[in-house]
């Protein structure tokens, strides 16, 4: 969508939706794709038209799903934030939502004003696959000692360069240094959860911390190593991008 222009006073509106990734190719509008801001923009413009700017807080994966997703959206359409909230889960397909909907400053972006965000990944860690989760949890059918993986995780904890942890493209150029804030494992019956926040992820970065702890799971990789792995800056020496199905955007915060 093109941005707005003119003269006019222009709202700034922050939405917060959800939505299950399994039919789109990711958030950001794509050639031959369907993706969630293609069908967020098909469903806004049949309410306010076409005069409209969108942002996005993050890209986000083929099949990754969202538990909260930020847009920040500059129109002057007069429409309330709750009128337009209704209006759009009239209109946008059943696999996503608005949750919430109200004015911000001018000045606020959906993307640059964020502190940070958080991710989970959920592993079904059963012998037999529950017909319930697929394409919600990775289904890992051997056995997780999720102690063992929290305390390895601890060494992605802290300001470091996640180069061994990220997927290198066009869109990863300059400084790799992201601050992660907190990595936790934990277990309720046969789903493990892994949790992750930082001030900022790098393309493919938590599907490939996952990996990299699923290989210390196999005695592959040994736990100590991982701080090591960190400092090679070699994508080469951590583990293999787990699954998109399992990741989720679980929280943004501002």
């Amino acid at each position: 969508m093109q941005p707005v222009t003119g003269e006019r006073d222009l709202r700034n509106l922050l939405l917060t939706i959800s939505y299950d990734g399994r039919q789109f190719h990711g958030w950001q509008i794509q050639q031959n794709a369907f993706t969630v801001q293609e069908a967020f923009q098909t469903a806004l413009s049949k309410i306010i038209g076409s005069d409209f700017d969108l942002k996005g807080c993050s890209r986000t994966d083929t099949g990754v799903h969202a538990n909260m997703y930020c847009i920040s959206l500059k129109t002057a359409h007069p429409i309330p934030p709750e009128r337009l909230k209704a209006a759009l889960n009239r209109w946008l397909p059943l696999s996503v939502a608005v949750n919430a909907c109200t004015e911000v400053p001018p000045d606020f972006h959906a993307r640059y004003s964020c502190k940070s965000k958080e991710y989970i990944y959920k592993i079904w860690n059963s012998e037999v696959r529950s017909p319930f989760l697929e394409g919600y949890a990775l289904h890992y059918r051997y056995p997780l000692d999720e102690k063992l993986l929290h305390h390895a995780a601890q060494a992605y904890v802290g300001t470091h360069d996640f180069t061994s942890f990220c997927t290198l493209d066009s869109r990863e150029k300059g400084d790799l240094t992201r601050t992660v804030m907190a990595f936790s494992v934990t277990r309720e019956g046969d789903m493990v959860t892994m949790r992750v926040e930082a001030d900022g992820f790098l393309y493919n970065m938590v599907r490939i911390m996952v990996g990299t702890l699923l290989r210390v799971a196999q005695g592959k990789i040994p736990p100590e190593a991982l701080p090591d792995i960190i400092e090679q800056r070699n994508r080469a020496c951590a583990g293999p991008t787990a699954q998109a199905c399992g990741l989720y955007l679980n929280k943004v915060r501002y």
